[in-house]
C-alpha cells in the first residue's frame, strides 16, 4: 500500500487521507467541509433557513387623531401619519387584506382635553374607543391592541398621576383598571398596559374577569426601558413638549437584564397572556433571555426611534430598503414571536412581492 497522501490547503492546515474514497482522519475541516455549499442557490438557502419572517409576525402600530378624513404626517417619522377615527378602519382593512393580523392604537389627544389625572382615558367616546368600534365594525377579525397608560391623556406627560414630582403607583392603578375596562367595553380584544406601575397586570386581569371580559387577553409591556429611542413617538402623540422630568422612576434602567426577568415573572404570575420587550434592536439580548427562560408568547416593539433611523437612512440612500426586513428578521432570530412595528404595512407588501 502506498504512503498516505498529504493535502495542504492554502491556509497551511494539513489534512491526511489514508485512501481515495475513505473518510479522512481529521473530518470537519476544509476542503471536506465547505460551508458555502448550502448557500449556492435560492432553493437550498430557503431549505436551511433557521428563521423565517412572515406577515403573521407583524402588529401594525398606528396613531389616531381628531377630525374628519384626516391623515396628518408625523414630521419625525417619515411615512407615518395620524388617522382620524373615520378613516382608521379603512387603513386597518388595507393592512388586514395584506395579511397583517393585528393593529395597536395610540391617540393624539387634544391638549385641551388633557388633565393631571388623565380623565379623558375614561371617556367611552375618546379617540381610541371610537377607533376600536369603527375598526371592529368594518374589520371584525382584525386583532385590536390597546395601550393602557395615562401619558397620552395627562397634562404633565407621565404614565400615572402625580403628587408633586412623585408618580403615585396605587392611585394610578385605579384609573388604569377603569381605562382597560373602557377599552374592553368598546371592543378591544387585547389590553396592553405600558405604564410600568407595579401590580397593574393583576389588577386589570381581576377586573376584566369580574366584569365578563375574561376572554380579553393581556399583552404586557413587561420589560419597558427608560430609553432615548422614544422621541418621535412622543412627537406623534403630543407628549414631548408637555413631559415634566423623565420616566426613570418607573421605566427600567437600560443597564439591567436580570431585573427584566423579575418583571416578566411577576407579570406572568399576575395573568399576562403575552409579554413584551421595548425597545427592540438595542435589547435583543433581553428578548432571547425572556424566550429561553419563560417560553411565553414573546413580543418586541420596534420603537419610533428605530423606525426613524432606518427610514431616514433609506430615504437618503444611505441604506438599502432591504434593511427593513432584515431588522424584523433579527427580532425573530432573537426569539420574538411577533413585532410591533410602524413598518408593518410596508413589510407586508414586500413579503407579498417576495412570495
Amino acid at each position: 500500500m502506498s504512503d498516505p497522501k498529504i493535502v495542504t490547503p492554502p491556509f497551511g492546515r494539513d489534512i491526511e487521507y489514508k485512501e481515495a474514497g475513505k473518510v479522512g482522519e481529521t473530518p470537519g475541516r476544509y476542503p471536506t467541509i465547505r460551508m458555502r455549499r448550502n448557500r449556492t442557490g435560492d432553493g437550498v438557502r430557503r431549505l436551511v433557513a433557521e428563521n423565517k419572517l412572515s406577515v403573521d409576525d407583524l402588529i401594525w402600530t398606528a396613531f389616531v387623531v381628531d377630525g374628519e378624513n384626516q391623515r396628518v404626517p408625523v414630521d419625525s417619522m417619515p411615512g407615518v401619519v395620524r388617522y382620524s377615527t373615520d378613516v382608521i378602519a379603512e387603513a386597518a382593512n388595507e393592512a388586514f387584506e395584506l395579511g397583517v393580523p393585528a393593529i395597536a392604537l395610540f391617540p393624539f389627544t387634544d391638549p385641551d382635553k388633557k388633565t393631571p389625572d388623565g380623565r379623558e382615558s375614561l371617556d367611552p367616546e375618546n379617540l381610541v374607543c371610537t377607533a376600536i368600534r369603527n375598526i371592529k365594525a368594518q374589520v371584525p377579525d382584525m386583532m385590536v391592541v390597546c395601550d393602557v397608560a395615562l401619558d397620552p391623556y395627562t397634562s404633565h406627560g407621565h404614565d400615572g398621576v402625580m403628587d408633586g414630582e412623585t408618580i403615585l403607583n396605587d392611585e394610578t392603578l385605579e384609573i388604569l383598571v377603569k381605562q382597560a375596562f373602557n377599552q374592553a367595553e368598546a371592543g378591544c380584544d387585547t389590553i396592553s398596559p405600558s405604564d410600568m406601575m407595579d401590580g397593574r397586570v393583576g389588577a386589570i386581569r381581576q377586573t376584566l374577569d369580574a366584569t365578563g371580559y375574561q376572554d380579553v387577553r393581556i399583552m404586557a409591556y413587561s420589560a419597558k426601558y427608560a430609553s432615548g429611542f422614544y422621541g418621535p413617538f412622543r412627537d406623534a402623540i403630543g407628549t414631548k413638549a408637555a413631559l415634566i422630568g423623565d420616566k426613570r422612576t418607573y421605566q427600567m434602567d437600560p443597564a439591567n437584564s436580570d431585573e427584566a426577568m423579575r418583571e416578566i415573572a411577576l407579570d406572568i404570575d399576575e395573568g399576562a397572556d403575552m409579554v413584551m420587550v421595548k425597545p427592540g434592536m438595542p435589547y435583543l439580548d433581553i428578548v432571547r433571555r425572556v424566550k429561553d427562560t419563560f417560553g411565553m408568547p414573546t413580543f418586541v416593539y420596534q420603537v419610533s426611534g428605530e423606525y426613524a433611523m432606518l427610514k431616514g437612512a433609506v430615504e437618503r440612500g444611505w441604506l438599502d430598503e432591504k434593511v427593513i426586513l432584515e431588522s424584523l428578521l433579527g427580532f425573530k432570530r432573537a426569539g420574538a414571536d411577533g413585532v410591533l412595528t410602524y413598518f408593518a404595512v410596508d413589510a407586508a407588501k414586500k413579503l407579498k412581492q417576495l412570495g
